[in-house]
Order: C-alpha cells, then sequence, then structure tokens
C-alpha cells in the first residue's frame, strides 16, 4: 500500500551494490525452522517457526513478529525492498537469545504464486482491516500451540507499523504479552505519511530531481488526501502521489485513527516495553521516538547509533553506498534484546 515510501526509503538509503565478499556476518543464530499454516481472516496464512537448537524437551519463550506496512512478508521484505530481511534477523536474534518466534505472511505480502484463490480474490477488492487483526490473533494461537513453547512466556515484536498492532495486542489477544516496538511511529500514520512524503519531496526537489510545480502538487495532493480520509468524504482525483486510493480508503482510515501514544497509555500496567530505535532513520524520527514514549511509562528505550529503519548500520559518506544485503544488521540490537528478555522472566 504504501510502496511509494519503501522507495522513497531505498533513495535515502542508497542502492549501489559493493565489491567484496560474501556479505555482513548474519545475527543471532539459525536455530531449526519449521514452516506452518494456519487460518486468518478467512485465508490461509503461511509462516516459519523457529526454535533455538538444543532446547530439548523444555519449553521456551515465544515471540509473534509483525512486519511493518504495505506488502511486508514474513521476512521483513517487499518489492521496494527484497533484501531488507528485518523479520527474519530479528527472528535470528531472538534464536540466539533463547526464544522461539513466528513470522508470517500478513494478508497480501506472501508470494503470489503460493496465495490461495481466495485470497487472489481479495486483493481485487477493498480490503476490510480487521483481517489483519484476526491473522495476528490466529498467529499469536498458532505461536502458544506450539510445543516448544511456553504460553506464560510470551512477546510480540512489531516492526515499524507492526509496532501499532503490538500496542493493541492485550486487546485483540485477550493476553498480556511483553513487547518490543522496533522503530515504531509515535504519531497518527497520516501525520507521519505527511512528514514522510514532504522531506523526500523538498530533497529531491532540492537535489533538481523533481520540479517546482511538481512539489507543490506532491504537497498539496498528500494533505487534500489526509484531510478526505479523515473527513470520511470523496477522496480527491487525480492524487499524484498514488497513496490515496478507494482500494486502500478503509485501511488507512482505520490505522490512521490509533495514536501511538493513546494505545501506549492504555496498555496494562505491568506490560514490559522495549523500544529500539536507529538514529539514521528515515522514517521515524527523534521527535516522533520521544512522543511515543510519553505514553510509555517505565519502558526501556535504546537508541542505535547509526543504524536506519530497516535496522541495518548506516554510512551517509561519500562513496558509502550499499545494498540492504550488504550493510551488515546492527550489533546493538543482540544484546538489548537478551537483556529484554533475560529480565522478563
Amino acid at each position: 500500500m504504501l510502496a511509494v515510501l519503501a522507495a522513497g526509503a531505498l533513495l535515502v538509503t542508497a542502492c549501489t551494490p559493493t565489491d567484496g565478499d560474501d556479505g555482513p556476518v548474519l545475527p543471532g543464530a539459525s536455530g531449526h525452522e519449521r514452516t506452518v499454516s494456519f487460518q486468518g481472516g478467512g485465508f490461509t496464512v503461511p509462516g516459519t517457526f523457529t526454535v533455538p537448537a538444543g532446547s530439548g524437551d523444555g519449553q521456551v519463550p515465544g515471540v509473534l513478529i509483525i512486519s511493518g506496512s504495505g506488502p511486508t512478508d514474513r521476512d521483513g521484505n517487499s518489492a521496494g525492498r527484497p533484501e531488507a530481511d528485518t523479520n527474519l534477523n530479528l527472528a535470528r536474534v531472538l534464536t540466539g537469545a533463547g526464544a522461539a518466534s513466528l513470522r508470517y505472511d500478513k494478508f497480501g505480502s506472501g508470494d503470489p504464486a503460493d496465495m490461495d484463490d481466495a485470497e487472489e480474490v481479495a486483493l481485487e477488492r477493498d480490503v476490510d482491516p480487521l483481517v489483519y487483526d484476526e491473522q495476528m490473533a490466529a498467529a499469536y494461537a498458532e505461536l502458544i500451540a506450539q510445543p516448544e513453547v511456553d504460553p506464560e512466556r510470551t512477546v510480540i515484536l512489531g516492526h515499524s507499523e507492526g509496532a501499532l498492532f503490538a500496542l493493541r495486542a492485550h486487546e485483540v489477544l485477550d493476553a498480556e504479552p511483553a513487547l518490543v516496538l522496533a522503530a515504531p511511529p509515535g504519531t497518527r500514520m497520516l501525520d507521519l505519511i505527511d512528514r514522510q512524503v514532504t522531506e523526500q519531496v523538498r530533497t529531491a526537489e532540492a537535489q533538481g530531481g523533481v520540479g517546482e510545480v511538481t512539489a507543490a502538487q506532491l504537497l498539496s495532493d498528500i494533505r487534500a488526501g489526509r484531510a478526505a480520509v479523515r473527513a470520511g468524504t470523496e477522496l480527491p482525483r487525480d492524487d499524484s502521489t498514488g497513496l490515496f486510493t478507494e482500494q486502500n480508503e478503509d485501511y488507512l482510515a482505520w490505522i490512521d485513527a490509533f495514536d501511538p501514544v493513546e494505545l501506549a497509555g492504555e496498555l496494562p500496567a505491568t506490560t514490559p516495553v522495549l523500544v529500539l530505535w536507529g538514529e539514521e532513520d528515515a522514517q521515524v524520527n527523534a521527535e516522533e521516538i520521544d512522543r511515543l514514549m510519553t505514553g510509555l511509562s517505565g519502558a526501556e528505550r535504546v537508541d542505535l547509533p547509526g543504524v536506519d529503519h530497516i535496522l541495518r548500520e548506516y554510512d551517509d559518506s561519500p562513496g558509502a553506498a550499499a545494498l540492504d544485503a550488504d550493510r551488515p544488521f546492527a550489533p546493538e540490537v543482540t544484546p538489548a534484546v537478551e537483556e529484554f528478555l533475560d529480565g522478563l522472566w
């Protein structure tokens, strides 16, 4: 849905391959993986369950990983960022920390060749936002049904927009898991999108990639679209941003209604929360994270220097451009997650 923003993020993090080795060292440990599938929201949902090697007959903590916005698959990849592997890397970190994890292809994000007919047909119609809640609930049930998982020790890890689902998990799941919020939004979604698009347009304009008239039209359309969605009125015609369509309208109105600070304030008082944020995150800025933290009394915040939105190392010095897959996953994530999990039980 937000492919325009994903493409913009690629411009910020650069996409020129580097020469040399086979890539950076992967974080954590691989563990044992198996493919699972379950019914959620009226569709078959495929996923990957990972458990630490050598866990034996004992049960370990279980973590449900929820992807960010748009058609982002179980590994954290999308058409705009096919090698981000954010969720895959987080699963490895969790495995190394002694926790099992489940990541899944939310509605519309999986390989089209593997989709069932019902999902393919549904993708041609307006999206019912509740399908995402229903799939999260079904994924959580699948996680705690795994024999290796201790259902009394669970965590929801949401990346980017997935953090909004994590903040609402205690209501949707009728459970009170601990939370890890990775690169979470700190303001309402349409305000976040407005800020992101504005920065991208202004940067492109300054670099000569977008003309003054086009820039003005884009900024006008983003604000007109935001106003129409919030007012429930007809969407502007000929939206130059490509973000506001009839197919997306209901979802945008639904997700925009959630203020992260209000959601944070509604958490059960005993909910442990870890917030991970990269200081080079071009999609969620420091001001937005600061705002979110005002609602998270007692939460632990770990700022990651030199790290971007997908939790990989970022270097903007001359000649330092690299593909996502060529940039190391932030090593600071591992000790932060391990320390957080160690303190839970």
